[in-house]
């Protein structure tokens, strides 16, 4: 069998110059922000396409994530979604427009209940249909298989909980 020419050869493979921790670290905090800001646009572009420009990306969000539930403010913020004047203000808007019920608590009159209207039921509705488009878009592609999702998930809650755990050291 004749012997290939250097010429017509594969380049050698060096490998590569492996990163630290921190820098695979720092670039996994880096995509989580760039993700979290496309996720807003995306919310943004769609209610726009809707002809919905009366709500902001991070108020349709809060209205996904309260979903059938009623809560207060409060459990809003303990489940760690928002922060507590964000969601305050964004509380206060949603019911101004509409989306969003709100009633003092019968035990605790500082205490304010909030579940969605009709209205904010809809806008969920449309979130979640643009989630599940998204969805079946990645399992398609196959985005969703290598890791799978669920291993990435559950790196993720691990984080979150390191993540957790050290604010409460703080404190």
């Amino acid at each position: 069998m004749p012997q290939r020419s250097p010429i017509h050869s594969a380049p050698a493979l060096r490998p590569l110059p492996r990163t630290t921790r921190t820098e695979a670290y720092l670039e996994s905090l880096q995509i989580l922000e760039r993700l979290h800001r496309l996720l807003l646009d995306l919310v943004k572009d769609e209610f726009e396409r809707l002809g919905r420009t009366d709500l902001t990306p991070v108020q349709a969000l809060l209205i996904y994530n309260l979903g059938t539930a009623e809560v207060t403010a409060g459990e809003l913020r303990s489940r760690g979604m928002y922060q507590g004047s964000n969601v305050s203000y964004n509380l206060k808007k949603l019911v101004e427009l509409g989306y969003v019920h709100h009633e003092r608590c019968d035990m605790d009159r500082r205490a304010v209940r909030v579940r969605l209207t009709p209205e904010g039921q809809e806008v969920r509705d449309r979130v979640s249909d643009l989630f599940a488009r998204h969805a079946e878009g990645l399992e398609l592609s196959g985005v969703l298989d290598d890791p799978a999702i669920e291993t990435v998930n559950l790196q993720w809650r691990r984080v979150e909980r390191f993540w957790a755990e050290q604010i409460r050291y703080i404190y």
